[in-house]
């Protein structure tokens, strides 16, 4: 079930908020079962036999989590129980997103082995990793074992980021498990991230998607310069509002039922080096490879030899984590090379602020060109294309750009936080001179979130449909 389809919207958010709000209302056991049982409807909805993967999940971590704390009130060594349960999950993640990818390589050494036809849970990634957090965090002591195995089913499984995150650390929510307080100012904030999160997604990300396919659609020998640079720009908008679109939908809808989330996504495209890009974009996943590996290996504490190497394993898992294909190993190797570089090498936090944008945005622009090629192959030859190796016309860029001009120009606008810096300056001049016009701009931007409502609802009415670029991860 997409957040951005017709069924949620008015069909399942309403009736698990009338549920939550009006049926159980001060009954916390019986809302945190309509939200487990919700969820797992939810993550059942297109591929119902997935949901015995991801329950099989919950309840092998919560016997790890359990045999964790047994061990640790014994005070003995935590060595086996968290590498059983490494293991177990990483195990559960290698059967069915990089089992057929490495029989496909070794059958290419020779190997001859049948290759199976896996189907790829959606999500598995994200709340794999996430049942990994609980444990760790149990074994590391900063959050209490969860008693009830519907509890840690209820963190594992809560519907708003289930499927493409933000990866919410269990030490972060495991006391609003329980003790959670919901509010109306929570309530009401909520829903206002949630509509701008849909207005990312569907009026903005699935526009850019038109062109950005539409480019990477184009033979090899068809694609003009032009095109190629226009198409690699749309899908370096369209992912940006594709996943902030879900975080803020997913922020949002925590916040609605109690839930607070730490923010995914700070403006990654003002980022003026690579390294800053990285503490901007994906914020949950950077921050779980460096709690649970970059740290536990040592960080860059221990010279640079080590440091290099830690960061080397870091983003090689980083490009694995993202899929099985060559495309994404390279993509991980390469953000390693511009780390290392600008680590070591090339200071560009000392650069004039416009250079280091611009080396930021056409480093990170490549790298997206990586990550949404099907193969290498079609990498060279899109990035060949880029470079000027192409003769072709450009008359499907001039068309494309003459029809989504306007989404790409509000996309690259609102990339930028300058709507947050407008909105700041005006409630400085409103809580002086202009306090009496408070009203006044809580009514135009409750009237702007309503207009912006209605024309998502449009868009989903027509049919407009493209799946959220995250649920294949």
């Amino acid at each position: 079930m997409l957040f951005s389809s017709s069924i949620f919207l008015f069909a399942f958010l309403p009736a698990v908020l009338l549920g939550y709000y009006v049926l159980f209302r001060g009954m916390r056991r019986a809302q945190n079962g309509l939200l487990l049982a919700s969820s797992l409807l939810f993550y059942a909805w297109g591929e119902p036999w997935f949901v015995l993967v991801m329950m099989g999940s919950i309840l092998a971590n919560y016997l790890f989590g359990r045999w964790v704390h047994a061990w640790k009130l014994r005070g003995r060594r935590l060595f086996l129980p968290v590498s059983a349960a490494c293991v177990c999950n990483l195990g559960l993640l290698f059967v069915f997103k990089y089992l057929t990818f490495t029989l496909e390589n070794l059958n290419l050494l020779g190997l001859n082995t049948p290759v199976p036809v896996i189907e790829l849970p959606i999500g598995i990634s994200f709340f794999t990793f996430q049942a990994m957090s609980y444990v760790l965090d149990v074994a590391m002591g900063t959050a209490e074992v969860q008693r009830s195995p519907f509890g840690l089913g209820l963190y594992i499984s809560l519907f708003p980021q289930l499927i493409a995150g933000p990866i919410v650390k269990y030490a972060t929510v495991a006391g609003e498990i329980q003790g959670r307080r919901e509010t109306w100012a929570d309530f009401s904030d909520g829903c206002c991230r949630f509509l701008v999160g849909l207005g990312k997604k569907v009026l903005l990300s699935n526009q850019l998607a038109l062109v950005a396919d539409a480019a990477w659609d184009t033979p090899a020998g068809e694609l003009s310069t032009a095109f190629a640079w226009l198409g690699a720009l749309c899908y370096t908008l369209q992912i940006y509002y594709d996943f902030s679109g879900y975080s803020d939908m997913a922020i949002g809808l925590g916040r609605m039922f109690g839930f607070h989330f730490l923010e995914n996504f700070n403006w990654p495209y003002v980022s003026r080096s690579v390294t800053e890009f990285w503490r901007r974009w994906h914020i949950s996943l950077s921050t779980w490879f460096r709690d649970y590996l970059y740290i536990p290996l040592g960080g860059s504490r221990r010279g640079t030899r080590a440091t290099l190497r830690n960061l080397f394993v870091v983003w090689l898992l980083t490009g694995v984590w993202h899929g099985a294909n060559w495309t994404f190993l390279c993509w991980g190797l390469f953000y390693f090379l511009l780390l290392a570089l600008e680590k070591f090498l090339l200071r560009v936090s000392a650069w004039p602020a416009p250079l280091g944008w611009a080396w930021t945005f056409l480093m990170v622009n490549f790298g997206w060109v990586l990550f949404r090629a099907g193969s290498l192959t079609d990498c060279g030859a899109f990035l060949g294309a880029m470079l000027g190796r192409s003769s072709a016309p450009d008359v499907l860029a001039v068309y494309y750009w003459e029809q989504y001009f306007v989404v790409i120009l509000l996309s690259v606008f609102f990339s930028f936080p300058i709507a947050p810096w407008l909105t700041r300056k005006a409630e400085v001049w409103m809580g002086g001179k202009g306090r009496r016009l408070v009203p006044l701009w809580d009514g135009v931007y409750g009237f702007g979130l309503l207009l912006l409502f209605l024309a998502c609802a449009a868009y989903l009415v027509k049919g407009t449909y493209n799946p959220f670029i995250y649920f294949n991860f």
